[in-house]
């Protein structure tokens, strides 16, 4: 959200822009997908502090729908604290007030059965059976996430390692320890974790199962360190067989929305209609979200005004996404510096006012635009402010094709230097010949195996005899 004016909501909702909170939700989840016993995604979003600050027209409906859907769970802490954020922004709302009744009812519930699992797997340990030891850990870890402790959730999951008799319990710990450390924004886990899933052996029908599971876990890994490209070569090896059976930490519309995001910011035209608008997977969730086609598919036939305008149309969803609003200003950076960059290639000159024109913006803030870009070196031109063009660099081509003939010449004479070495090495007899190891052949007679080695002249060698 850094860079982003702190008018911007305001401006928003005089225009009759905010967005509704029930649409963004929507897409996180379906009409056969149950009701979640823990806040989606969105509503996560509503019990942050970033949104009060930068989106108050939203947060006051997020943290209602929020403190509804906690008194549905055990997770008396977010309950807690929705309803003191809800209490900051409007003290006079009913459900700012804390239900006191309710809040003592669950802390006793959750109190008697976490001691109740901690009694059962004392039992377990005392009667060492592996298997029931692990599922002492897995309900314990249950308890803890379905009561929002995570910390503790995520050691309860990872103590069921050392009682895994079989690779499908490996496999049903990594996926949940995984599910906590997204929760958790803990990336570096989340990353061993998914190698370690990877390393297991498994059948077709796990990898078919995982592997939509594994390419969007690495994919939000990738996003999370704003590493784009890879972002979006994870989410677009992502199988349409995704559906809704990971709704609780991504959706297929989610898929769409980063895969097709990430590529825009970091691919060229040829790879985004090779990799994406090719890619028949991928077409799938595209199909979704159709803006995000048409958007790509405007960039690739260098219609760069309708493309950027149609991400700035769909801005305000994404800057409340709980996992991409902290690289849409990046992103959409990204994507207009390209889009510039290629609308140029083509000329050697370009009216300032054409230009202007063809991104639909003013001409004094694209001149802006363009000298930053000029001094970050990511567009090879000159401004003449004089006669309000721009020139591209004129490059002595003369003087490229020399540079690439002396950097050819220096190659073939250091690979010669070096066959004229290996040859003066052999004449000068200081090859090493391996010691001959006795072995048998299929028939069983004896046979020796040995070979040579070379080293450099000058080199001091010790024998001991």
């Amino acid at each position: 959200m850094e860079g982003l004016p702190q008018n911007h909501w305001a401006a928003k909702e005089a225009k009759g822009e905010i967005i509704s909170l029930q649409s963004s939700i929507s897409k996180d989840t379906s009409p056969t997908t149950p009701v979640p016993t823990r806040p989606p995604p969105c509503v996560h979003m509503g019990l942050s502090n970033q949104l009060c600050d930068t989106c108050r027209p939203l947060a006051v409906e997020a943290l209602k729908l929020a403190i509804s859907i906690l008194k549905k769970s055990s997770d008396v802490t977010r309950y807690k604290a929705a309803v003191a954020t809800l209490y900051s922004i409007d003290p006079t709302d009913a459900d700012a007030r804390l239900d006191e009744e309710w809040v003592d009812k669950v802390s006793k519930r959750v109190a008697n059965d976490l001691e109740k699992f901690d009694a059962q797997l004392k039992s377990y340990k005392h009667n060492l059976i592996k298997e029931s030891i692990r599922m002492g850990h897995e309900d314990l870890g249950n308890h803890y996430y379905n009561s929002g402790d995570l910390s503790n959730a995520f050691k309860s999951y990872s103590r069921m390692r050392d009682f895994c008799t079989a690779p499908k319990h490996i496999l049903d710990m990594s996926l949940q320890i995984i599910k906590v450390c997204i929760e958790q924004g803990n990336y570096m886990s989340l990353q061993s974790y998914v190698m370690k899933i990877r390393n297991l052996t498994r059948n077709p029908e796990e990898e078919e199962l995982l592997k939509p599971k594994l390419a969007t876990a690495t994919g939000l890994l990738h996003l999370s360190g704003g590493n784009f490209r890879d972002a979006a070569r994870s989410f677009l090896e992502c199988p349409n067989t995704l559906g809704n059976t990971w709704n609780d930490v991504i959706s297929s519309n989610d898929v769409a929305i980063y895969g097709g995001l990430c590529a825009l910011a970091s691919m060229d035209r040829s790879t985004l209609k090779s990799k994406v608008l090719d890619n028949s997977e991928f077409r799938n969730f595209l199909e979704l979200e159709p803006h995000i086609r048409r958007a790509i598919t405007y960039f690739y036939t260098a219609k760069y005004n309708a493309c950027l305008s149609i991400l700035q149309a769909y801005k305000n969803d994404y800057l409340l996404d709980i996992h991409l609003h902290k690289h849409v200003e990046d992103i959409y950076e990204l994507v207009r510096s390209k889009s510039i960059v290629q609308y140029f290639v083509p000329f050697s000159t370009v009216r300032l006012s054409a230009m202007s024109e063809a991104f639909g913006t003013r001409e004094a803030d694209l001149e802006r635009e363009l000298v930053g870009m000029i001094e970050a070196g990511k567009l090879q031109a000159r401004i003449d402010t004089q006669n309000r063009v721009v020139t591209s660099k004129e490059t002595n081509l003369r003087n490229s094709v020399h540079q690439d003939t002396l950097q050819m010449a220096q190659h073939f004479e250091r690979s010669a230097r070096l066959k004229l070495m290996k040859v003066q090495i052999s004449r000068a007899g200081l090859d090493i010949k391996a010691p001959k190891i006795p072995r048998s052949d299929s028939a069983g007679r004896g046979v020796f195996v040995g070979g040579t080695s070379q080293i450099p002249s000058g080199s001091i060698f010790y024998e001991n005899r």
